[in-house]
């Protein structure tokens, strides 16, 4: 590659093949980067929501505020999750001659925190009758900060005693989930225990942990030793239809990208067999000095360690660098009421750069065992024949 003779092919050979590698690893791992962009993100607004993993009634029947098991396992947990209860029932949302079906949360105030990163007007003071809904939902029924709404209990709707609570809407959040945009409000736990009648009854309890990836600990332990009808579900579990989609679509996707490095990988094993052919005089003058087989081996060996590591280290730098200035100035955007999100995020791993670093490197390395077997099969005579 330092060789300044004009023309030579040996370096035109090595800097093409880093390049053709670079432009491989640096593919691949921008792939594993959105990759692990969109699970990240789709994980954290819908955990936002849900919780880590929610507590809940079989049937969906109001539970009580207090559980001694429960107690005794969060226990085992204390400083490394939140614990709130809530209650979550359909109501009908009427202003004027509009109505519409929503499902009306109450939470408590510790769990206001996360309602602030969503808020996008207006403020989240639940006290009194205060109400928070979806941009989308206000925007469909023309709602503004300040309208006072009618929340119906629909299970009410046809009986002789219907049940309704006026709310003021004071402020309106957007998550980017058109689920969740359209169709949620939240207001106190005291709000929706008078509207429901649930005589100071929960619908469940929601769980944060600090670490998300203990969830499955948590699940399992909570199942066994919970008694019926408790029912332990985490945030995966019920949006378990898409993270399997993100799963099942990970691999084909890494595939397809995989063989744009395995095309630079090829042209390594191209570049150094025509090298052999072009070094051929080179080769046999050092083997009519001595030179070993195995040294001759190592030399080619060390050229795909070497080609490998620049790979590598190109491909790497430029997959930081796009991850760079994607992550900061946005440049590819995405339908925010498609995706979740309104651009492509890119999540840097260090454990994802380390493991395809090696791993090319490690193939390069064999590639280069082919050209160097046919190197060592030259002899001197034959290569410094006059021709």
């Amino acid at each position: 590659m330092r060789s300044t003779r004009k023309g030579s092919f040996t370096r035109i050979a090595a800097i093409l093949s880093i390049a053709g590698l670079s432009v491989g690893v640096s593919a691949l791992l921008i792939t594993l980067f959105i990759l692990n962009g969109f699970e990240r993100v789709i994980s954290e607004k819908i955990s936002q929501f849900d919780g880590h993993v929610r507590i809940s009634h079989f049937l969906g029947q109001p539970i009580e505020p207090q559980i001694t098991s429960l107690d005794s396992i969060l226990n085992i947990y204390k400083g490394k999750l939140s614990n709130t209860k809530f209650i979550q029932k359909p109501a009908l949302l009427r202003k004027g001659k509009f109505a519409e079906g929503i499902i009306l949360e109450g939470i408590e105030t510790k769990r206001v925190n996360y309602i602030k990163d969503i808020l996008i007007e207006g403020n989240f003071d639940l006290n009194k009758n205060n109400i928070i809904i979806g941009q989308s939902l206000s925007e469909k029924l023309n709602l503004n900060i300040g309208d006072e709404i009618v929340l119906f209990d629909i299970i009410t709707l046809n009986s002789g005693n219907k049940k309704l609570k006026i709310f003021k809407i004071t402020g309106l959040f957007h998550s980017g989930m058109s689920e969740y945009d359209n169709s949620l409000a939240f207001t106190s736990i005291k709000n929706t225990n008078d509207l429901f009648a649930m005589n100071s009854k929960v619908s469940g309890y929601i769980l944060n942990l600090e670490n998300q990836t203990n969830y499955k600990s948590l699940t399992k332990l909570l199942s066994n030793e919970l008694p019926y009808p408790l029912m332990v579900m985490s945030w995966k579990e019920k949006n378990r239809a898409l993270f399997k989609w993100m799963d099942i679509q990970r691999l084909p996707i890494l595939i397809i990208f995989g063989l744009i490095t395995l095309v630079g990988l090829v042209n390594i094993i191209s570049a150094l067999a025509m090298i052999t052919i072009d070094k051929t005089r080179q080769i046999g003058i050092l083997k009519s000095l001595g030179l070993s087989k195995q040294k001759l081996n190592q030399i080619f060996l060390i050229k795909g360690l070497i080609i490998g590591l620049a790979g590598s280290l190109f491909g790497s730098l430029f997959a930081l660098f796009i991850a760079f200035i994607q992550n900061n100035y946005k440049l590819l955007q995405v339908p925010e009421d498609v995706y979740f999100m309104d651009f492509i995020p890119l999540d840097v791993n260090l454990q994802n750069i380390l493991i395809v670093s090696i791993f090319v490197t490690f193939i390069c390395i064999l590639a280069s065992l082919w050209p160097s077997l046919r190197a060592g099969k030259i002899e001197p005579s034959k290569a410094l024949k006059y021709e």
